[in-house]
């Protein structure tokens, strides 16, 4: 079931919230794509919910809290992934949408036009409402019709996020492709598979988004849910494209997103004053950062900014979780390492329990295994002394 609207004096008392806890006169960093799908792949974690939410600048976060990250492209890899997008959109993208007809349309006329209409506006609100014209005048018009950098809004846990995908085009029935410009190459007519599978979940992302903006159509008009992601071929400058199959990767994170707790719930939990400011003290930071929440993960090193300040409280705390959420998964109702040697050791646990059953099962064979190597050990050490 979908969230509940939030009603326009909501969300100015959710919008005023959120810049007391940023802090006094500190912008907000906007929730990307890339953000996004990270936050869906880890929808228990309320500190990462919360703080994308309210526009914090988590890496300026963890420099202050001491534990910086070097998580981010480098400046060499956004500059080469600029100068190829650049290219395969030049000419008014005539390139791009002949890859769009060839790879996911091929019965569709040829573009004889490009056309991509002025998406400028003040601010994310108007750029977002400039799109949704656009879209609606371009299948009202037929034809091929190229949108460079739309923006898109989607709320996440009841805040407003605006998404930019590289480009969205209309095909000339009407309906809308995603899609995703990247700088790895594609070797052979393949990429890497994380890579492609990072890709795709931020695709999603800007499907779902995109599936908002139709729904408000009378008929709606289909976003296509396989999308274009063009990367350079074979280490040159010249475009390649794969379309990919997003729908797995749009279904876990629809359902993801319905799971994160509304960011106003977990705000209203916070204590008064709550902060989040990097021209704070390091204490008072620190406070306010434990005062959320946080499910940390192995997977978090590559996603997020905080995870290193996350994982030393994680493993201060001797939380499983420190392990790898498959690890976690496996122990069940065990929550720290010491739940779990206790139970191994048979000092404490319910033995009906599975997990406790399969610890002390392990404990044993470990024991027996130990055993058998120092009486062989032993043995060896004997046989060597008599002669």
């Amino acid at each position: 079931m979908p969230p509940p609207r939030t009603t326009p004096q909501r969300a100015k008392g959710l919008r005023h919230r959120l810049a007391e806890l940023r802090g006094p006169d500190v912008p907000a960093k906007a929730l990307d794509a890339r953000a996004l799908a990270a936050l869906a792949a880890n929808p228990g974690c309320s500190r990462r919910a919360l703080l994308d939410g309210a526009g914090v600048n988590k890496a300026a976060l963890a420099s202050a809290l001491g534990a910086p990250s070097a998580f981010g492209q480098s400046q060499f890899a956004l500059t080469r992934g600029n100068a190829f997008e650049a290219r395969v959109k030049a000419d008014g993208g005539a390139e791009l949408l002949r890859l769009v007809r060839e790879k996911l349309d091929p019965g569709a006329e040829p573009p004889e036009r490009t056309y991509a209409p002025d998406l400028t506006a003040s601010g994310p609100e108007g750029r977002t409402a400039r799109t949704a014209l656009a879209l609606r005048e371009a299948v009202e018009a037929g034809g091929w019709t190229l949108l460079d950098h739309p923006m898109l809004a989607l709320d996440v846990a009841g805040s407003p996020a605006f998404l930019e995908p590289d480009a969205v085009v209309v095909h000339p029935d009407g309906s809308w492709t995603v899609v995703e410009i990247k700088s790895f190459p594609m070797l052979d007519g393949s990429a890497d598979p994380a890579k492609v599978g990072a890709a795709a979940r931020q695709a999603a992302v800007y499907v779902l988004a995109l599936e908002e903006v139709a729904a408000r159509l009378d008929p709606a008009p289909e976003v296509r849910h396989r999308v274009l992601l063009v990367c350079p071929k074979d280490f040159s400058n010249l475009p390649a494209a794969s379309a990919v199959d997003i729908r797995k990767q749009r279904a876990v994170t629809a359902r993801q997103l319905a799971r994160l707790t509304r960011i106003e719930e977990i705000a209203a939990g916070l204590p008064e004053g709550t902060c989040f400011s990097p021209e704070l003290p390091a204490e008072q930071l620190t406070a306010a950062v434990e005062a959320v929440p946080a499910t940390y993960a192995p997977e978090c090193l590559a996603a997020c900014e905080l995870a290193f300040h996350c994982r030393d409280r994680s493993r201060t705390a001797g939380a499983v979780t420190s392990l790898g959420r498959a690890v976690r998964a496996e122990l069940g109702g065990l929550t720290t390492v010491e739940d779990v040697l206790a139970a191994a050791r048979g000092e404490s646990g319910d033995p009906d329990d599975p997990a406790v059953a399969a610890l002390r099962r392990a404990a044993a064979l470990r024991a027996e295994a130990l055993a058998e190597a120092a009486e062989s050990r032993s043995g060896a050490l004997r046989e060597a002394a008599c002669h």
